[in-house]
């Protein structure tokens, strides 16, 4: 029995990801877990120039989730190559550069220098407001989300993973925009917008009054766009929203993806991936499953091949 999956032209151990946002760079969690066990990390969100995150509260639970308003606090890209990527590559596991930006510019330059320092794969984060416009995210509009994929692969000939949003207009038009721009994988969702109230203070809790929903309670609304997602582009994958068990990882392997992120769960139990993979485990001998390949795709109308 094997859990080695492929991911892009990369063999990873398992089909399990670290979520960016949730597991820092993954130093905080080494004395919880063994790293190398993973099957790959995504670095927190990385920006050019670096950001000291949002003012006031930054996280609020919520039921069966969490609501965060970070505002992508981050060393910045030259400091990431410096300072942290020679840490995460002696963990053994494959490590993904998470990159956000303001403006294409920002994105081309963070890229470029990424693939100077030799990383491996890069997930774009294409949820990141777009300062030029207005302030509208670059994901939400095929057109635009197009233009700035095309201008990162022009810069990073490796492996590139884009992560869509699911308040784009339209998942499965946004995903083939990205597919025909050069991306070379798919993640999604990235996290749904919400906001609460203080009923003490009478106002929003979070400055930027919309914050991001993650959770649970977000496992369908990621489920139902990665089995859409899958069935509309040849390229890998890879799910994420709500994976907290086993049986939620396989339910979205089953709805094609290649490989799952697991993010929110990181905050409740560290080495919750851990149980993840002993239970993908357990369900594989029972049914006598010697592969993953096996059930990927199983719940498509037509299996990808």
């Amino acid at each position: 029995m094997t859990l080695k999956t492929e991911l892009c032209g990369i063999t990873m151990k398992n089909p399990l990801m670290m979520a960016s946002g949730t597991f820092g760079f993954g130093e905080e969690f080494s004395e919880y877990m063994n790293l190398s066990l993973l099957g790959g990390i995504c670095s927190k969100g990385l920006t050019l120039g670096g950001k000291a995150g949002n003012y006031g509260p930054r996280m609020w639970e919520t039921p069966s989730g969490m609501l965060n308003s970070v505002g992508l606090q981050n060393p910045g890209v030259e400091r990431f190559i410096t300072e942290e990527l020679p840490r995460m590559r002696t963990y053994d596991t494959l490590v993904v550069a998470n990159l956000g930006g303001g403006s294409p510019e920002d994105y081309v330059e963070g890229a470029r220098l990424l693939y100077a320092a030799g990383v491996p794969m890069l997930e774009l984060n294409i949820s990141c407001p777009n300062v030029k416009e207005g302030g509208a995210a670059f994901g939400i509009n095929a057109g635009v989300a197009a233009k700035v994929v095309r201008a990162v692969k022009d810069v990073f000939p490796g492996p590139m993973m884009v992560k869509l949003s699911p308040n784009a207009e339209n998942i499965v038009e946004m995903a083939r925009a990205c597919e025909a721009s050069g991306a070379d994988a798919i993640s999604l969702i990235n996290t749904l917008k919400g906001m609460a109230i203080d009923i003490h203070t009478r106002k929003p809790v979070f400055r930027n009054v919309v914050a991001g929903l993650s959770g649970p309670c977000i496992r369908p609304v990621a489920l139902y766009m990665v089995y859409e997602v899958a069935q509309a582009v040849k390229l890998p994958v890879v799910g994420l929203g709500g994976i907290q068990t086993a049986w939620d990882a396989l339910e979205f392997i089953m709805a094609g993806a290649a490989a799952v992120q697991i993010g929110t769960a990181n905050f409740i139990k560290p080495d919750i991936s851990l149980d993840i993979l002993a239970g993908i485990e357990e369900y594989m001998t029972e049914n006598r499953i010697e592969d993953l390949r096996e059930i990927r795709g199983a719940a498509l109308p037509q299996r990808k091949g």
